[in-house]
């Protein structure tokens, strides 16, 4: 296989908060085994990540502790950093979008894209905190919900009960810096014309599906942005902290993050440019045009990544002599769950790395999840899991395997790589196992089916253990010695071959393995021939794997049991009587559309049987207009009408919060259930 140059990037995981195990499952352990793979191969990759470290969220933590942003930054990129560092993360950087580089790498783009006429200034309405003089972002204004009363709800949406609104409609609204009512204020923002590059970015993933063959989940999260339309997207926020806008007399406005920070891939390599005195280094990846970009992402980061930064690339493009490439693959990952349940900060819920860390080595943790990685669909980690894969694959299977071969080699060939004599049939079938799955491996991680790779190293430990029973070395180390010899000969290139495939997995326990056969690594497609020599020396064996005590996970999931009984909200009892004052009817969708202006919104034509109606319902984040049409559903059907940006709304469909965060699940009725119904 000819060696090619590779760029590869991790999404940008975000400076207010630390890494966690779901993290690690979406868009690093993922692409680390992917690039140390590729070097292992032989070819030329970088490796970039870095802190995401602007945005509201951060402006938030600071005002909460009362300290600057560049406080709440620097303690989670150090934080985070360090924890990737231990877990063996192999990037080639590990920057941050707060260094100047990134600041003037981002302006760059916009002043470039201003200067062309691309932007779009548009005047809209926002609240006003007069007493700080500052624009306030949704999250910093609460008020009471106008549909169910909460008072914690925010500027256009309440969490507790679902409903989105207009800013104007929010009752009792408050700044959450003053404590002030702001007031509702034009402002102005410039947007980039997303909906100029749909069609193009529509031919530039077919294009790369066709070549690459890209992930159905990412195809079918970029057609459905596709089908609703791209639109014009603001580019700038009225904020004090970020990147800001290089225009004279523009004062007070930054990059929005959603543009700037994936800018930072860019930048940091700029940065590992100067790094390593290679001012060019930068160029040769992201403007060589045989440089294949990859770029590995968390499922909820697809539309930044297939939609957005390449429309900023090509923009940049259309009008500049460097060229930047663009994204040959994103392999997103689905989300990983802690224990059945969704990672949440604010319950408590889940472990964070470095935590994790303190506990256990990091080739325990980066084997369970990668051998469970969320490729296509959500997945858990659970510690009996974390357990049980611990003891019985890779002490039982992987760290036996070694240790009896070792101890063979020890005892009855003085600690050296015995001669290989007359081959049996089971000797040419190990052999020849043993030369295909390197390759076999290689394929599944070059089609990002890493999971099923390391399956597929595991198997070859244990053909290896099958090898070793089924040639029954206790025997033949007595009645043929030669016999015996060529068993732990073989024994010993599988473990050698293993010690090389499992470095992008397990990269501590690879370097052991090597060192204790005292040999060096080979490139990948060498590792399934033999390459110990007859009478190499090898060193005493080290107990790779120590087996996990049920105490010790006991102990793990009794920590869980308070945040597992604590109640997520308090519920307030209503009476019978009141109940029944609901009517819960059955529908059925007949015709759904697209709210303008509204992200969030559904427009919903229904049949109750006797009567149509129309409803708006915020479970266009969920859901699909062509997804719903004949869809059964139940919903309360005495509500007061209301309307939801200037569209009435008589009534309001039923749906429950699923794990994933800011998704919905209608409840849908069975087929045989007659509309009009009233559920009881």
């Amino acid at each position: 296989m000819a060696k090619e140059k590779v760029l590869v990037t991790s999404a940008l995981p975000y400076a207010n908060g630390n890494i966690h195990l779901g993290h690690l499952s979406g868009a690093y352990l993922p692409a680390d085994i992917y690039v140390r793979y590729k070097r292992l191969n032989g070819d030329d990759i970088l490796y970039i990540c870095g802190s995401d470290e602007h945005g509201v969220p951060i402006t938030i933590t600071a005002d909460k502790e009362k300290v600057t942003p560049k406080e709440v930054i620097d303690r989670f990129h150090n934080a985070n950093k360090s924890a990737f560092e231990k877990f063996g993360m192999s990037f080639d950087i590990y920057s941050r979008t707060s260094l100047p580089i990134h600041h003037e790498t981002a302006q760059s783009f916009f002043k470039s894209f201003y200067d062309q006429g691309i932007l779009v200034e548009k005047k809209t309405m926002q609240f006003y905190d007069e007493k700080v003089k500052m624009f306030l972002p949704d999250r910093y204004v609460e008020g009471t919900c106008p549909r169910c009363g909460n008072e914690e709800a925010r500027s256009d949406e309440c969490e507790k009960c679902g409903s989105l609104y207009d800013p104007s409609e929010l009752k009792n609204p408050k700044s959450k810096i003053s404590g002030e009512t702001p007031v509702l204020k034009e402002t102005s923002h410039y947007f980039f014309p997303l909906g100029k590059y749909q069609d193009r970015l529509k031919k530039y993933i077919d294009e790369m599906n066709e070549k690459y063959g890209w992930k159905d989940n990412v195809l079918n999260y970029c057609r459905g942005w596709f089908n609703d339309g791209l639109k014009d997207r603001a580019i700038t926020r009225d904020l004090d902290w970020g990147v800001k806008v290089p225009l004279d007399g523009v004062d007070n406005k930054v990059l929005y993050v959603w543009f700037e920070a994936v800018l930072g891939y860019i930048s940091a390599t700029k940065e590992l440019s100067h790094q390593r005195s290679e001012p060019d280094l930068w160029k040769e990846y992201w403007q060589g045009k045989d440089t294949k970009y990859i770029a590995f992402i968390g499922k909820d980061n697809v539309v930044f990544h297939t939609i957005i930064f390449p429309a900023i690339l090509m923009a940049w493009n259309d009008a500049n002599k460097d060229k930047f490439i663009l994204p040959q693959n994103v392999p997103a990952n689905e989300f990983l769950n802690f224990e059945g349940k969704k990672f949440s900060k604010s319950r408590g819920w889940g472990i964070d790395l470095d935590e994790f860390l303190q506990l256990f080595p990091a080739d325990l943790l980066r084997y369970t999840l990668a051998a469970n990685l969320p490729e296509n669909k959500d997945t858990d980690f659970f510690w009996k899991e974390f357990q049980s894969r611990t003891n019985g694959e890779l002490a039982d299977i992987l760290g036996n395997f070694v240790n009896r071969t070792f101890t063979f080699a020890h005892k009855h060939f003085d600690g050296k790589v015995p001669e290989r004599n007359k081959l049996q049939k089971i000797d040419e079938e190990m052999l020849d196992y043993l030369k295909s799955q390197p390759q076999k491996i290689a394929d599944l991680i070059e089609r990002f089916k890493i999971k099923d790779a390391v399956f597929e190293m595991m198997n070859l430990a244990r053909a290896g253990n099958k090898y070793f029973n089924d040639s029954e070395p206790w025997v033949t180390s007595k009645r043929n010695k030669e016999q015996c010899a060529t068993t732990i000969n073989i024994c010993l290139n599988t473990i050698y071959t293993l010690g090389v495939i499992f470095e992008p997995v397990i990269p501590n326990t690879s370097v052991k393995i090597l060192k204790m056969l005292n040999a060096r690594p080979t490139e990948w497609s060498k590792s399934g021939n033999s390459i110990l020599h007859q009478g190499q020396k090898i060193n005493e064996a080290e107990i790779l794997f120590t087996k996990i005590e049920d105490k010790v996970i006991e102990e793990q999931i009794n920590k869980l049991e308070p945040m597992a009984d604590k109640p997520i909200e308090s519920i307030e009892e209503i009476t019978i009587d009141e109940f029944k004052r609901l009517k819960l009817k059955v529908a059925k969708i007949i015709a759904a559309e697209n709210v303008k202006k509204s992200d969030k919104l559904l427009k919903l034509q229904i049949d109750l049987g006797s009567e149509q109606r129309q409803l708006v319902a915020g479970i266009a984040k969920s859901y699909k207009p062509e997804e719903l049409i004949g869809k059964k559903v139940l919903i309360v059907a005495n509500l007061k009408a209301a309307k939801l940006f200037g569209i009435e709304s008589q009534g309001m469909i039923l749906a429950v919060d699923t794990p994933e965060e800011g998704k919905v699940k209608i409840i849908e009725i069975d087929e045989a259930i007659e509309l009009g119904k009233t559920a009881k």
